[in-house]
């Protein structure tokens, strides 16, 4: 992931002329350990791939010398690189992240708490947690908006009184979810009529327009919401954690660069929002865009002072 040191450089200069041949490129410069290289990576989702995306050109366009390496894998491979020392920069998100290090739910709807909970425990395996966004990505109920109007609602309490008349879509492992179809039953007290197993988050989107489920599981920044009639209920008994994203930098490349950096990441993070994300996500995963143009499209729209 980190590209090759100057004393591998050397290595392979010396194997080359051993027999009897000369380089084809000069070895590359030694790095400045003053500027070292800012390797930011992704999980293996298309949203995180576009935040590495947004988070890199944007330290290019500053002079920051950066490495983008995309779709590392999973969080049980991302956070012990970031802890090892392997990458530099991951976009996190809060709740998932919190859990994830406790190896159980201790994750609160507070992104404030949440945040300082997490900043405490990475503190101390040298990683800096850097100010979060009030972009959010979490477990989201939709209900089209013809039914949001007809039966007023705007919470998914609201759905108590009609619980029982509807058919609610989500993932085929939702049922057996705390934060899901569990968690509407034990936190909401919401009994359905039936449950349908969607195998996709847009035929989930499909099955409402359609009149084939009338609750839906989406992610609240899904690129379904875009451009359809769907509302997003408010989860007002807190069910789901804060997942806000939260740049989580090394603090020996904190310290390196300097407050500077730290202003200018908490300047972009500052402006991103959950409608942000949705707009990416629809242009990557449902028109096809690359990560990297719809990044550097939001960074056209979003400038930052040098």
């Amino acid at each position: 992931m980190r590209r090759a040191g100057p004393a591998a450089a050397l290595v392979l200069v010396a194997i080359l002329m051993a027999g009897g041949c000369t380089p084809a490129t000069e070895p590359p410069p030694p790095e400045d350990p003053r500027r070292p290289i800012i390797t930011v990576t992704s999980f293996d989702f298309p949203e995180s791939e576009a935040l590495a995306e947004l988070y890199g050109q944007l330290l290019r366009q500053h002079g920051y010398p950066v490495e983008v390496v995309a779709r590392l894998g999973p969080r049980d491979i991302v956070q012990p690189a970031l802890e090892q020392g392997r990458v530099d920069l991951v976009l996190g998100y809060l709740g998932s992240t919190l859990n994830f290090l406790y190896e159980q739910r201790v994750a609160t709807a507070d992104p404030q708490a949440t945040h300082a909970r997490l900043t405490q425990l990475l503190t101390s395996r040298g990683i800096s947690v850097l100010a979060f966004a009030k972009a959010e990505d979490r477990n989201g109920f939709v209900v089209t908006g013809d039914l949001a109007r007809r039966r007023q609602l705007e919470r998914i309490s609201d759905l108590a009184p009609i619980a029982r008349q509807l058919t609610f879509g989500g993932p085929p492992e939702c049922p057996d979810r705390p934060l899901c179809l569990k968690g509407l039953q034990d936190v909401y007290g919401l009994k359905f009529a039936r449950f349908e197993a969607m195998p996709s988050r847009t035929t989930t989107a499909d099955a409402l327009e359609m009149g084939e489920i009338d609750l839906g599981m989406l992610e609240t920044t899904n690129g379904n919401l875009a451009d359809r009639d769907l509302v997003q209920l408010t989860d007002d008994r807190r069910l789901q954690p804060a997942e806000n994203i939260a740049p989580m930098m090394r603090t020996e490349t904190v310290t390196a660069y300097g407050p500077t950096l730290v202003r200018l990441i908490n300047t972009i993070t500052a402006q991103l929002h959950t409608q942000d994300l949705i707009q990416m996500n629809q242009r990557v995963e449902l028109e096809g865009a690359k990560p990297a143009a719809a990044a550097a499209d939001w960074l056209l729209n979003h400038p930052v002072d040098r």
